[in-house]
């Protein structure tokens, strides 16, 4: 008897989406460093630059004439160089080139602001020609050294340096590797950073180490761009906080009518909702990075060395002020976007209960109309009653007239006399009876 071999694929058909989420855990795996190694990293903002574009820069590194843009489809690329890998990844607003190839000789960790960069593997010229602007920019350095002494270590990263005012600590919980750096620009537009670890440091962890200091800056740098904004709005917003005020007052006072008060307000609305229509997503956008930098220096598990800044001291004390800035000027702006709807709602009732007195003082016009109207009806119709009977008695009146002229014994005076009241009742029976006949019909 056969055994029964189980389905291939026993399970429904995936959803459309489900490769694609199911392999964004996957889309960007940190590097594989080797150590002694340079790392060098830039990131340009891709604003109006095309992956075509992206890919036809790729494509002058050596061996890489095959590229196609769809091999940049999913905004991560690796290729491998001579002597050298390289890294591509495009995001939102920006795109990153990560390079890493072996330290330069000379630069090891006893050596004083040794020069990097014309030791590079990449053609000439070509990190220059890189499409977009420059965002951030950074030499890492990434070597070995012992991390039993730290302060001497320490003191051997200040000279790598250039015996700047730098921060630093060791990582990890047991301490595993040693990060320095000053956060300072050198006239060639880098920063420099510096990571020492000991001997049996893997591959996989200097990765690792190396991508997260690496978005720290980057997303630090992303999550300023609100500062500026937000300094650009204090005087706007400090101008429409008065015109609101001054707005409120009037209405308080009734110094201003409703509709002098009410175009000022709908020109400060719109301009105060224009600006949140132009800088809402920059606001969420600082706050978005500021939590990843957050997120990155946890990663770290940073030990300070004693007498040294960590790199999580210095962000909460350089990077918070510029937050909590944006932060006070995003909750400004739409705390003011709600005060002008409340101030418009007020005004709305004020106008609504004008418009209501003036609806029922034409209402009252319009009753005293109708009556009127119904009186003088009431008079016409007396009157077209007595000019029908005037009519009709002629009629008769002439006809007796004819009829005694017929030799008839009637005075026709009399007989004419006689019939007024029953002529007149008639008619104003018939005239009801219209009347009657006409509203059934309404």
């Amino acid at each position: 008897m056969s055994t029964p071999t189980a389905p291939s694929r026993p399970l429904p058909p995936d959803d459309a989406l489900r490769i694609e989420l199911h392999n964004e855990v996957h889309a960007r795996p940190p590097a594989r460093i080797r150590l002694p190694a340079l790392v060098v990293f830039v990131a340009v903002f891709n604003e109006g630059v095309t992956r075509a574009q992206e890919c036809e820069h790729l494509r002058r590194l050596p061996e890489q004439d095959g590229l196609v843009p769809a091999d940049l489809q999913g905004n991560f690329l690796r290729l491998r160089l001579p002597g050298c890998t390289l890294k591509w990844e495009r995001h939102t607003e920006f795109s990153r080139y990560f390079l890493v190839q072996a330290l330069p000789e000379g630069a090891a960790l006893g050596a004083c602001d040794p020069e990097l960069l014309s030791h590079l593997v990449l053609p000439p010229d070509w990190l220059a020609a890189i499409p977009g602007r420059t965002l951030a920019a950074i030499n890492l350095a990434m070597l070995h050294g012992d991390l039993n002494e730290p302060q001497k270590t320490l003191a051997l990263a200040r000279t790598w340096l250039g015996e700047h005012a730098v921060v630093a600590s060791q990582m990890g919980n047991n301490g595993h590797s040693l990060v320095a750096t000053d956060f300072m620009l050198r006239e060639n537009g880098f920063e420099r950073m510096l990571v020492v670890a000991p001997a049996d440091t893997t591959e996989t962890r200097a990765g690792r180490v190396s991508q997260r200091l690496l978005e720290i800056e980057t997303y630090r740098l992303m999550a300023l761009r609100g500062l500026p904004v937000a300094k650009q709005l204090g005087p706007l917003l400090s101008e429409s906080e008065r015109q609101l005020a001054n707005i409120t007052a009037q209405m308080e006072n009734k110094s201003a009518t409703d509709e002098e008060l009410l175009g000022t307000l709908v020109a400060l609305a719109a301009g105060v909702e224009r600006a949140t229509s132009e800088h809402a997503y920059r606001f969420s956008a600082t706050r978005a990075y500021d939590t990843l930098v957050a997120q990155r220096i946890a990663e770290l598990r940073e030990r300070p060395i004693p007498g040294t800044q960590t790199v999580g001291e210095f962000m909460q004390r350089r990077l918070s002020p510029a937050i909590a800035t944006v932060a006070a000027t995003s909750q400004r702006l739409a705390s003011l976007s709600e005060r002008i709807s409340r101030a418009s709602a007020l005004l709305r009732t004020r106008v609504d209960i004008a418009t209501e007195a003036q609806n029922q003082q034409l209402l009252e016009k319009l009753t005293r109309g109708q009556a009127l109207q119904l009186r003088l009806q009431a008079t016409v119709e007396g009157l077209s009653i007595a000019a029908i009977s005037y009519y009709v008695v002629s009629l008769l009146y002439y006809g007796i007239k004819a009829v005694k002229a017929g030799g008839a014994p009637i005075n026709a005076e009399v007989a004419t006399g006689a019939a007024i009241p029953l002529v007149l009742g008639a008619v104003w029976y018939t005239t009801r009876r219209i009347h009657k006949k006409l509203r059934a019909r309404g």
